[in-house]
């Protein structure tokens, strides 16, 4: 089974603090901790000298075993929880998942 790359770019709401933007990613990672089958998770802000980013300013990606594995993070309680907190501070959100 191919596994799952899970690719999300972040803007936050005016006024998110640095402080609100970590304590997001830290949240997510141990999401990711809980969640039998996630190979690799990383964060960070933008760097791209390119500007190519349309606002985007963070971005996250997660590997997935498969895309069973991709569904379960999805549906579960601790993503869930983890997005009733966080995504009020998120402006916009551009997700891509594609197998490798």
């Amino acid at each position: 089974m191919p596994k799952v790359k899970h690719i999300a770019l972040v803007r936050f709401k005016e006024g998110t603090s640095n402080e609100q933007i970590d304590e997001l990613f830290d949240a997510l990672l141990d999401v990711t901790e809980n969640v039998e089958g996630v190979e690799d998770y990383v964060s960070g802000p933008n760097t791209s000298p390119e500007n190519l980013n349309k606002g985007f300013t963070h971005g996250f990606v997660i590997t997935f075993q498969d895309a069973a594995t991709r569904d379960a993070y999805l549906t579960h309680p601790d993503h869930e929880q983890f997005k009733s907190k966080f995504v009020p501070l998120i402006d916009d959100i551009a997700v891509v998942d594609f197998e490798i």
